[in-house]
């Protein structure tokens, strides 16, 4: 009993050792001064998703393969749609949304959506957060995690809310709020 609790107070040892000097060498995980920040930062801008006219924003890639499904599962959809700082699409431009979209749900229409938030403008310029999740665009509000970003977001976490500000009369272009809240 006496050797395992001295093997184990050693394993303790080095590990905490190894961690310490892993994160001093600059090989270990590191974090900005606001990773352990008890309030998340709060990023909210106009998403612009544009699939009609001569310069569509987002482009279906693959089509439905049984044409007469009613939620079009299948469909795949690229996008680089632009972000501001208003709903009127001549407002500020704060970033890009680039990814993909893809019908996969059978029985409403839902998206698993895979995003690049792309930063240009402000404090977090050049900064990326990554949001991967459904999106059910009937839904009022739908939430989708953030998992992870790039330059001042990286380890980043936290949530992305997204409501549909104005959505056309055939249902393909929309604008659409996003409120973002990331630790980092």
């Amino acid at each position: 009993m006496a050797k395992e609790i001295v093997v184990m107070s050693v394993l303790l040892f080095v590990l905490a050792a190894t961690t310490k000097a892993d994160t001093q060498s600059g090989y270990g995980p590191r974090c900005s001064s606001l990773c352990n920040s008890s309030a998340p930062t709060h990023i909210h801008f106009y998403f612009h998703d544009k699939i009609t006219g001569p310069s569509p924003s987002a482009v279906q890639v693959v089509s439905p393969p049984n044409k007469t499904s009613p939620t079009s599962f299948g469909t795949v959809y690229v996008m680089d749609d632009p972000l501001t700082e208003g709903p009127d699409p001549r407002s500020k431009p704060v970033g890009r949304a680039q990814g993909m979209y893809l019908s996969s749900d059978q029985v409403r229409i839902g998206f698993l959506q895979a995003m690049n938030i792309v930063l240009t403008a402000g404090l977090y310029n050049g900064s990326v957060i990554t949001v991967l999740g459904s999106n059910h665009i009937s839904d009022s509000i739908r939430e989708m995690p953030v998992v992870g970003g790039t330059s001042a977001f990286r380890f980043a976490r936290g949530y992305a809310q997204a409501r549909t500000y104005f959505l056309d009369s055939n249902g393909l272009d929309a604008i659409v709020e996003y409120n973002v809240y990331v630790f980092h």
